[in-house]
C-alpha cells in the first residue's frame, strides 16, 4: 500500500473492498457491505513478520484475525454483536476432514427430509415486511431447511456450523435484497419474475460446497474471537499484542444491524425490532431504531475529547436550517466519545513499540466533512502514540471528498 499516494491521484479501488473477499476462501463465506477488504489486512500483516500477536478490536466478518491465523500469526478479535462472533469463531476454526465428511452427509440428509416435508417448518422470523424479502415458495423451503438442519445435527457441532453459514448464505441469495447501493436495498419488481424456477436445494447444496472448499483450508495459527466491548479493550483481552489492524466503523449512519437482520433473525440472535434498536445503542455508531431516538436526550460527558476542530464540524451540522440536525450532531459527537474511550483503554494492552492501523473513512453531514482520520490522528497523539500518520488509500464513490484512510501510529510506553 503506496504511503505518497495524493488523494487526488486516488481509485475506488475495488479491490479494497468487501468485493475483493467474495471468492476468497473463508474470508467470502458471508457478504458484509462495510466489511473491509482482506487484501488491506494481507497487506498489512504481511509487512509485520515480527508481530506474533495481532489485534482487531472491531472484530466485523472477522476478517483480521483470520488473516493473522493464516499467516502463523496469533490473531485475536472483539466485537458486540453476537452474531458477528458467532460467525468469526466459525471462520477462524479448524475443521477435520471427519467434520467436512460429517457435513456431505448431514446436508444429503436435511435435504431428504426436506423434500419429503418430513419435519416440522420452524415459525418464521417475526421481520416486519418478510413477505418483502421473500417468495412464499423460498420462505417455505428455508423454514423446512432450518428445521432439518437442527433435526439432523448436534447442537454446537462443526457440521451445524457449517451448515448454518451455508443456509445464510442461501437465504441471503433467495432473498430479495440488492446490492447496488451503498448498503442493503431490495430489488425492483422486474427482477422477481424468475424467482419461482429456481431449484433450491440444489442452491443450498452449492452453497454447502462453497463453504466446505473453505473449511478444508485451516490456517497454521492461532485465532481467538471474544465477545465484547471495544471501548474497553483492557477488559476484554489480554496483552500484549505487537499489532493492530482493524476497521472500526464509520460515522455515517451505516449500522450493521440493518445488513445482519436477516441472519440475525433466522438464527435467534434477534426476537423484534427493539432487540435490534437495543443492540445497535450499545455498538459504536449504531443509529438503529431506538438507537436514533435516543439521541434527541443524549448528552456528552465531561470526559469526552476537547478538540475545536470536533466543536466546529458539530456546531456546522446542528445549525437550525439542518431539519436533523441537531440529532446527527449527537450522532458525530457520542461516535467521537465512544472512540476517544476507546483510544484511552488501548494502550495497556500494546506491547513497546507496537504498531497500529486504523482503516476509516470519512462522511459528510449537510455538506459539513466530518473528518474522521484527522480526529483519530489527535486522539492518538493525546493518549500517547508516536510518529502518528494518515494516508489515503482510495476514493469511496465519485464524491472526491469521500475518502478512505490508514491512520497508523505507534505506541511509545511500556
Amino acid at each position: 500500500m503506496s504511503k505518497t499516494l495524493e488523494r487526488e491521484q486516488l481509485r475506488q479501488r475495488v479491490d479494497y473492498t468487501y468485493k475483493f473477499n467474495a471468492k476468497t476462501g473463508r474470508h467470502g463465506w458471508l457478504r458484509l457491505t462495510p466489511a473491509y477488504s482482506v487484501k488491506i489486512v494481507e497487506e498489512l500483516v504481511a509487512g509485520h513478520t515480527q508481530a506474533r500477536r495481532v489485534l482487531d478490536p472491531f472484530c466485523g466478518t472477522g476478517t483480521t484475525a483470520l488473516s493473522a491465523a493464516y499467516h502463523g500469526h496469533e490473531g485475536v478479535t472483539a466485537d458486540i454483536n453476537p452474531f458477528l462472533v458467532w460467525l468469526a469463531r466459525a471462520k477462524t476454526a479448524t475443521y477435520s476432514p471427519r467434520d467436512i465428511a460429517g457435513t456431505v452427509d448431514a446436508c444429503a440428509l436435511a435435504l431428504d427430509r426436506v423434500k419429503r416435508e418430513a419435519v416440522e417448518p420452524v415459525l418464521a422470523p417475526s421481520i416486519y415486511n418478510i413477505e418483502r424479502w421473500w417468495s412464499p415458495k423460498s420462505l417455505d423451503f428455508l423454514r423446512l431447511l432450518r428445521a432439518a438442519i437442527l433435526m439432523t445435527t448436534e447442537d454446537c457441532s462443526a457440521e451445524r456450523t457449517l451448515l448454518m453459514v451455508a443456509f445464510c448464505r442461501s437465504l441471503i441469495g433467495l432473498s430479495h435484497a440488492a446490492f447496488n447501493h451503498q448498503s442493503m436495498s431490495f430489488k425492483d419488481d422486474g427482477q422477481l419474475d424468475m424467482d419461482f424456477d429456481f431449484d433450491l436445494a440444489s442452491i443450498f447444496a452449492e452453497d454447502v460446497r462453497f463453504v466446505l472448499n473453505g473449511a478444508s483450508e485451516n490456517p497454521a495459527g492461532i485465532a481467538r474471537v471474544i465477545s465484547g466491548d471495544s471501548r474497553n479493550p483492557a477488559e476484554i483481552v489480554e496483552g500484549p499484542f505487537d499489532l493492530v489492524v482493524t476497521s472500526p466503523p464509520y460515522a455515517n449512519r451505516m449500522s450493521y444491524i440493518r445488513e445482519l437482520r436477516p441472519y440475525m433473525y433466522w438464527l435467534g440472535f434477534l426476537v423484534n425490532g427493539r432487540d435490534a434498536g437495543e443492540l445497535d445503542w450499545t455498538a459504536i455508531g449504531g443509529t438503529w431504531g431506538v438507537a436514533t431516538s435516543r439521541l434527541l436526550d443524549w448528552k456528552r460527558t465531561n470526559g469526552n475529547f476537547k478538540s475545536d476542530h470536533l466543536n466546529a464540524t458539530l456546531d456546522q451540522i446542528a445549525r437550525k436550517d439542518n431539519k436533523n440536525g441537531i440529532v446527527l450532531a449527537n450522532y458525530v459527537a457520542k461516535y467521537f466519545d465512544d472512540m476517544w474511550s476507546h483510544f484511552q483503554a488501548l494502550g495497556p494492552v500494546l506491547a513497546p513499540h507496537a504498531e497500529v492501523h486504523y482503516i476509516v473513512g470519512n462522511s459528510t453531514f449537510y455538506g459539513a466533512l466530518v473528518s474522521t482520520e484527522r480526529l483519530y490522528v489527535e486522539m492518538l497523539s493525546a493518549v500517547g502514540f508516536d510518529a502518528v500518520e494518515c494516508f489515503p488509500i482510495r476514493k469511496r464513490n465519485s464524491n472526491k471528498e469521500l475518502v478512505e484512510f490508514d491512520v497508523v501510529a505507534q505506541w511509545k510506553n511500556g
